[in-house]
């Protein structure tokens, strides 16, 4: 049988998703030692998408293969029995074996988070990116304008991406305020490695004055990770969900950022 599962989960202590030899501080680790448990079997846990060390997962998807009948009461409340605080369990349904969270996903959504004031943040450090400079919210609409469907994207990602090739459809690239907070909603078919926190560093940037709202445009062509300027940090990034074919049928895939 194969299960797909709603995850949420703060990734602040933790070194990212993907489970590590050395390091059981992993979103996959705890979380397929909390299915397996449930199961009585080891499984392997796959996600729709996999977040950097610090990223924090709204609505992550995952999906694995298991002989064990539960109900889907059962595997929900049965894994948040047994996952660390900062992980839960949002949702579980039984999919067919063609389902697969991240090769069947067709956009996925992330939101990153930025505190905008001159006094950096508490409570929220590990939650949001702090940004002390007054940032201009219509600068960076216009740049985010530029960004906006198929483009080969090699000047933001990191020079560490796996990816074989760097083009992507951006659908979605849009900025907002909420009092101090400044929200960029990001939603593509697919994210190369730190690209949502490289296009965050660009926006902000520009945002600031340092840069024209069209150098956004002129990094894109440059095609050179190094005219890039600076990567945002994680803590202000969220995996917000994904979208999948209508015949999966699954629940809700699209969460709001909780701490506002």
């Amino acid at each position: 049988m194969r299960i797909a599962m709603g995850i949420e989960y703060d990734g602040s202590q933790y070194m990212g998703w993907q489970a590590q030899k050395h390091s059981n501080r992993t979103i996959q680790y705890v979380l397929q030692e909390a299915v397996g448990s449930i199961a009585n079997e080891s499984v392997t846990v796959h996600a729709a998408g996999r977040t950097d060390a610090g990223v924090h997962g709204l609505c992550q998807v995952v999906h694995f293969d298991t002989q064990a009948q539960r109900s889907e009461r059962s595997w929900v409340y049965g894994c948040n029995t047994r996952l660390p605080d900062e992980v839960a369990v949002l949702w579980a349904k039984p999919v067919s074996d063609d389902f697969h969270a991240r090769f069947k996903a067709e956009r996925r959504r992330y939101v990153y988070v930025i505190y905008n004031r001159s006094i950096r943040p508490t409570f929220l450090s590990h939650r949001v990116t702090w940004e002390y400079r007054p940032l201009d919210i219509a600068r960076m609409q216009q740049a985010a304008q530029y960004l906006i469907g198929e483009h080969d994207f090699n000047a933001y990602r990191t020079v560490h991406c796996q990816a074989k090739h760097a083009v992507r459809f951006l659908h979605r690239l849009d900025i907002e305020r909420r009092g101090e907070y400044v929200i960029i909603h990001a939603e593509a078919d697919g994210f190369l490695h730190h690209m949502v926190r490289n296009l965050a560093g660009v926006l902000c940037a520009i945002g600031a004055g340092e840069q024209a709202p069209e150098w956004s445009k002129t990094v894109l062509a440059s095609k050179d990770r190094n005219q890039g300027g600076v990567t945002a940090p994680p803590h202000g990034l969220y995996f917000a969900g994904v979208k999948y074919p209508a015949e999966f049928d699954l629940p809700s895939l699209s969460q709001t950022v909780p701490v506002w």
